[in-house]
């Protein structure tokens, strides 16, 4: 059989695909190659064992139906200024109205009604006011919070849904190459993502890779293998900062997310916030060669008495070197080191001290970890200066919109890269060089998040729809 569209990589980009070409195509063959499980099927040992067993071959965080967003927080940004460059491509207007209804599509499936930080608005204008005095932008941006537990529920609804409407999916098979002929693509070679034993070649009009933060790497290789026209992006390199609730509760009440930019002396990187949840668990993600990242968590219905949120600081990089992803990795991989193949914490306090945290610190400290078998160490030897600095600057300046936040026990947990470096050319349909294939999400280098990396997808199954 010949597919009108092999999609690979079931995150949100790609089963969004599906979902809007299958309603207005229901005669197109579709077939989404996926290296993970379905999601009814994902989950994580560690909630029985309580430390992180390194699943093999892939941690079920990362990898499987709907991603990485499956087990995020599973909040929706519903602005333009919010989640990656999608809008340089294809206008910030007509990304707003892909916002609305790619959010519509969410709230059928299940979502929550409630919008977050809209109401409070002479709140809202004390807190930007604070952000002035520091040097720092608020970006204004309604969040809808799904919550961690009931974004799996609506995706296996998604899940359901497609697959009903006659959507092929191949779980636990890992495209390992895409099948070029002449400038046009011609399908996906694949193999079983356990056993990696025999490839098969899988033959379709058109090919889309959506293939996720997780894939950023192989989807480089796919470009530099086939010519694919790419160029180095933005590395974010940085930290999970996690306080007590009492420190976050006026920006969490108004706004739930308080996202703020700055650009610190003396190096003045571009350094923000992302990925905030109130009363919410640090948490373990791992990557190929097992590598260790921290994230954040935020369910509807089981609140801890911190908040934790993400301080990342972007870097670039030209000539002689280009490859960012590398260089996260590789920031990454000596952290790790230090931590044992764990993640490291280390208190605010001690950093400014010069010194190592050590565990029985963490123990009698007002911020309990909320990541049980992260590692009490010394971020500073591994951490680059400049990113380093470019945190620690930027948690000062934090300090002045909310009081505390700087506080000597605030926890540091690292390492947190966000590996969507690599930027694909493509064109407002989203076309690459290569005839009809197609790149979308996180991989591509152009959205950041679920709400962009979904909209992207809406929009790709809309322009399939209508052609021949």
């Amino acid at each position: 059989m010949i597919y009108d569209l092999i999609i690979v990589g079931a995150g949100p980009s790609g089963i969004f695909t599906a979902l809007e070409l299958s309603k207005a195509r229901p005669d197109k063959k579709i077939l989404i190659i996926e290296q993970g499980k379905s999601i009814e099927k994902r989950n994580c040992p560690k909630d029985k064992t309580k430390i992180c067993i390194n699943c093999q071959p892939y941690c079920n965080i990362t990898t499987g139906f709907s991603g990485a967003g499956a087990f995020s927080d599973g909040k929706l940004s519903l602005s333009p200024e919010v989640g990656g460059d999608l809008p340089e491509l294809i206008g910030y207007d007509f990304t707003q109205e892909l916002i609305e209804y790619t959010d519509g599509i969410y709230l059928e499936f299940g979502a929550d009604n409630k919008i977050e930080g809209i109401e409070a608005k002479e709140e809202i204008k004390e807190i930007r006011r604070k952000a002035i005095e520091a040097g720092l932008k608020l970006v204004d941006c309604p969040i809808r919070h799904m919550g961690t537990e009931k974004a799996q529920e609506i995706y296996k609804r998604i899940e359901d849904y497609i697959i009903d409407r006659g959507v092929e999916i191949r779980f636990n098979t890992e495209a390992v190459d895409v099948l070029v002929e002449g400038g046009s693509v011609k399908g996906v070679i694949v193999t079983d993502s356990s056993q990696k034993r025999k490839s098969e070649e899988i033959y379709a009009h058109k090919v889309v890779i959506s293939a996720g933060r997780k894939g950023a790497d192989w989807l480089k290789s796919i470009c530099v293998k086939h010519n694919i026209a790419h160029r180095a992006g933005t590395v974010d390199i940085g930290v999970r900062v996690e306080v007590r609730n009492e420190v976050m509760e006026r920006v969490n009440n108004v706004l739930y997310e308080s996202k703020l930019i700055g650009y610190p002396k003396p190096y003045k990187d571009k350094v923000r916030t992302f990925c905030q949840n109130p009363g919410g668990y640090v948490s373990q993600e791992n990557y190929d060669n097992n590598l260790a990242v921290v994230n954040g968590h935020s369910y509807k219905d089981r609140k801890t008495s911190n908040t934790n949120l993400a301080i990342l600081s972007s870097h670039n990089f030209r000539t002689p070197f280009n490859e960012p992803i590398k260089y996260g990795a590789k920031v990454a991989e000596l952290l790790n080191m230090l931590g044992g193949g764990k993640i490291l914490v280390q208190r605010y306090g001690d950093i400014l001290d010069g010194k190592r945290t050590w565990q029985h610190e963490l123990s009698r400290s007002n911020v309990k970890p909320t990541l049980p078998d992260a590692v009490a160490g010394d971020l500073t030897a591994a951490m680059p200066y400049r990113t380093m600095t470019n945190i620690l600057n930027f948690i000062e300046a934090l300090n002045v919109v909310v009081p505390g936040f700087a506080g000597t026990e605030t926890l540091l947990y690292g390492p947190e890269v966000k590996f969507y470096s690599n930027k694909v050319e493509i064109s407002t349909e989203f076309e690459t060089n290569i005839k009809n294939l197609y790149c979308l999400g996180d991989a591509s280098g152009w959205t950041r998040g679920l709400m962009m990396s979904s909209l992207m997808g809406v929009r790709m199954g809309q322009i399939l729809g209508e052609k021949p």
